[in-house]
């Protein structure tokens, strides 16, 4: 079976990161998603940024977290991603694996739709650059 995964990006957890039990703070893992997910953004030859200065703001919707296995300073990881379209929204399936061992670190879902000049619509350019990528 093919993976399913469409982009990888291998990220390192940093000192300040991490919480008074030596674990990585449960808010950095957004952080961590959200970077993969604008890093993928850019892969595909769209700059987050620039979209902004457009009038097209991909904004995220809904946010679903699921903790599995904490990371620690130092540890090396990556975290992955899929998307597909479901209506008006793109669903981004996000899941970080500590390198060590392989082990599952956290599986998110993330919502995201797109706002046009401060209305919520489809996006053009998102459908056309998206497409080859969408999972079924």
């Amino acid at each position: 079976m093919k993976d399913k995964y469409i982009f990888e990006l291998e990220m390192k957890v940093r000192d300040y990161e991490c919480d008074l039990q030596g674990i990585v703070n449960n808010a950095n893992y957004q952080h961590y998603i959200e970077h993969t997910r604008h890093e993928w953004l850019s892969s595909v030859g769209l700059s987050f940024a620039k979209l902004h200065d457009e009038g097209v703001d991909p904004v995220v919707a809904r946010l679903s977290l699921a903790f599995k296995t904490p990371l620690r300073s130092g540890d090396e990881f990556m975290s992955k991603l899929y998307v597909k379209k479901e209506g008006i929204k793109y669903v981004f399936y996000q899941d970080i694996f500590r390198k060590s061992d392989n082990k599952v670190v956290i599986k998110a879902t993330v919502e995201a739709v797109c706002v046009i000049n401060g209305r919520l619509g489809e996006s053009d350019l998102f459908d056309r650059t998206f497409k080859p990528y969408l999972c079924e």
